[in-house]
C-alpha cells in the first residue's frame, strides 16, 4: 500500500543531537527545486526523498482527499515509464520505495545502494511533471482509496471518533478535514480535478529533494542538475491560510458506533512551533517545547503520570496516550486518548485525567521528574540518529512546513532548557476548557459477522 495516513513518529524523530545536521549541504537549482544533502558514511546506502508542499490542509471543501488520491496515482506511470515500471525498477535494483500523504505535505522515498541514486532521480524527475493520469486507472484507483477509507476509518470506531473529534475541534482550520477525505468528496472526485491538482502543486519550485547516505554532496548536486534542472517550474499558487476561529468554550460530542469498548478523546488547542517562530511577540518560542515536556510527563513510559497513576495506581484506564506534533504547519491540538478499565465509566476517566492536569497547574513538577523527561529526549536522540531515513524525515518535514532544517539541531538543547515554571505556565495557559473538545465513543452492539473486534489499544490515525 502506497499511503500512510499518519506519521506520528515525527515528534520523536525531531529528537536529534546538537550537531547531527551541522553538515547538511543546501543547493538551489535553476528550476526552483531545493536540494538538501546529508552525508552518512556508516553504510553503503542512500535514502532519497521528494517532498511536495501540498497535503490535506491545502484542500478546500468539495475536493478533500485529493492529495492522497494523487499520491496513489503517482505510481500509475508516465509515457516513458508506464504503470508498474517505477516499483519494478526500484525492486530490480535491490531498493525499497513508498510514499505518504500528511496534512502539510506529500512525500515519496526510495532506499538504494549508494551507486543507484541516479535511478531514483531519473524516475522521480520524470513523474514530477510527466504523469500520465489515465482516466481508467483513476476510476479503478479511487475505488481502492474508498475501500482504504472504509477499513481505516469507517470500520474502526476509534479512528472514526477521532475523525469526528477533529472536525468538531476545528471550526475554520483545514485540519478539520481528514487526510483521506470525506466519503462524499471521494464519490464525486474527477480525473479533471486530479489533473488540475497535479499541475498546480507538482513542480520543482514546490518540491524539496532530501538525500541522506553514503554520498558526496557536490556529486549529488551534479546528478540533481542532470535530472531536475531542466524541468519547467510553472507557477505554484499562493496558499490562503484560513486561521482557526477563537474557541469560546468547551465542545462535547458523543459518537455512537458498533464497538466493544468506550473511548475518550480530550483535545486542547495549542500552538505549533512555526506559529511561535513567526509570532515571537505573541507566543514565546519555548512554549511548544514546554508542551513537549508536558506530553512526556503525562505519557513518557511506565514512569509517566498517566501510566503510573491511572493505569497501575487507580486502575481507572486500560490504555491512555498523549499526542502533540510541534512540527505542524498550523496550530494543532494536544490530544489525550484513553480507554476506561472495565469497571469505570467515561465520566470517571475524564475526571481522573482532569485531576492529573490540575495537579500540574497547582503543584510545580519536581526537579527529578523534569530531568527524567529530558533524559528520555537524549535517549531518543541517540537512537534516532542511527536511521538515515529518519534523518531525511526531519529535514523534509521542517523544510516543507515552512521552517528550516537548521531547527533540527536546536531540539535537545531547547527541551533541556525548559523549566518547571514554564511547564506549569503552558498547562495553565493551554490545557483549559475554553480550548477543549471532548469526544466520547458510545459503544453500540457489534454485528459479529461484519465488525472486527476492537481492542483496548488506541488506534486513531491522523
Amino acid at each position: 500500500m502506497k499511503a500512510v495516513l499518519s506519521i506520528g513518529f515525527i515528534v520523536i524523530g525531531l529528537c536529534f543531537g546538537q550537531t547531527a545536521f551541522a553538515d547538511v549541504q543546501e543547493f538551489m537549482l535553476e528550476s526552483g527545486l531545493k536540494l538538501l544533502v546529508k552525508t552518512d558514511h556508516r553504510a553503503p546506502v542512500v535514502v532519497s526523498q521528494v517532498w511536495y508542499k501540498v497535503g490535506s490542509s491545502y484542500e478546500h471543501d468539495g475536493i478533500t482527499g485529493i492529495s492522497h488520491a494523487l499520491e496513489h496515482m503517482m505510481f500509475k506511470g508516465t509515457e516513458k515509464h508506464p504503470g508498474g515500471d517505477f516499483s519494478r525498477i526500484i525492486s530490480a535494483n535491490g531498493g525499497q520505495e513508498n510514499a505518504f500523504t500528511g496534512a502539510d505535505y506529500t512525500a515519496y522515498f526510495q532506499t538504494l545502494e549508494k551507486s543507484r541514486l541516479a535511478i531514483s532521480f531519473e524516475l522521480e524527475a520524470d513523474r514530477m511533471r510527466n504523469l500520465s493520469l489515465p482516466a481508467d486507472e483513476f476510476t479503478r484507483e479511487i475505488e481502492v482509496v474508498k475501500e482504504e477509507r472504509r477499513w481505516r476509518t469507517e470500520d474502526d470506531p476509534q479512528s472514526y471518533t477521532y475523525e469526528i473529534m477533529m472536525a468538531t475541534a476545528f471550526q475554520t482550520s483545514p485540519y478539520r478535514n481528514p487526510i483521506i477525505g470525506w466519503e462524499s468528496d471521494l464519490e464525486k472526485m474527477t480525473i479533471e480535478e486530479l489533473r488540475d491538482w497535479y499541475s498546480r502543486w507538482y513542480a520543482p519550485g514546490n518540491a524539496t529533494v532530501v538525500v541522506v547516505g553514503d554520498v558526496e554532496a557536490n556529486a549529488v548536486y551534479e546528478l540533481a542538475k542532470k535530472y531536475f534542472a531542466h524541468l519547467p517550474n510553472g507557477e505554484t499558487p499562493a496558499l490562503a491560510n484560513r486561521q482557526e476561529a477563537d474557541q469560546l468554550g468547551i465542545k462535547r460530542i458523543k459518537v455512537k458506533r458498533p464497538a466493544e469498548l468506550p473511548y475518550l478523546l480530550m483535545a486542547y488547542k495549542v500552538p505549533a512551533f512555526r506559529t511561535a517562530v513567526n509570532n515571537p511577540d505573541k507566543i514565546p518560542e519555548w512554549e511548544p517545547y514546554a508542551l513537549e515536556v508536558v506530553a512526556g510527563i503525562l505519557d513518557g513510559g511506565d514512569s509517566a503520570r498517566f501510566s503510573k497513576n491511572l493505569i497501575r495506581g487507580r486502575e481507572i484506564a486500560s490504555a491512555i496516550s498523549v499526542s502533540y506534533d510541534l512540527s505542524s504547519r498550523l496550530d494543532d491540538v494536544f490530544v489525550i486518548s484513553s480507554v476506561p478499565s472495565h469497571d469505570h465509566s467515561i465520566e470517571q476517566l475524564e475526571q481522573a485525567v482532569r485531576d492529573e492536569i490540575e495537579d500540574l497547574k497547582t503543584n510545580r513538577i519536581s526537579a527529578e521528574e523534569l530531568e527524567r523527561v529530558k533524559a528520555q529526549v537524549v535517549a531518543n536522540d541517540i537512537f534516532e540518529r542511527d536511521s538515515a531515513f529518519y534523518q531525511g524525515m526531519i529535514i523534509g518535514v521542517l523544510e516543507t512546513v515552512g521552517l528550516s532544517w537548521r531547527h533540527a539541531d536546536e531540539y535537545v538543547d531547547r527541551v533541556k532548557a525548559i523549566t518547571a515554571e514554564q511547564v506549569q505556565a503552558v498547562v495553565k495557559k493551554y490545557l483549559v476548557d475554553d480550548g477543549l473538545t471532548v469526544a466520547e465513543l458510545d459503544p453500540q452492539p457489534l454485528d459479529k459477522s461484519a465488525q472486527r473486534p476492537v481492542s483496548g489499544e488506541l488506534n486513531h490515525v491522523r
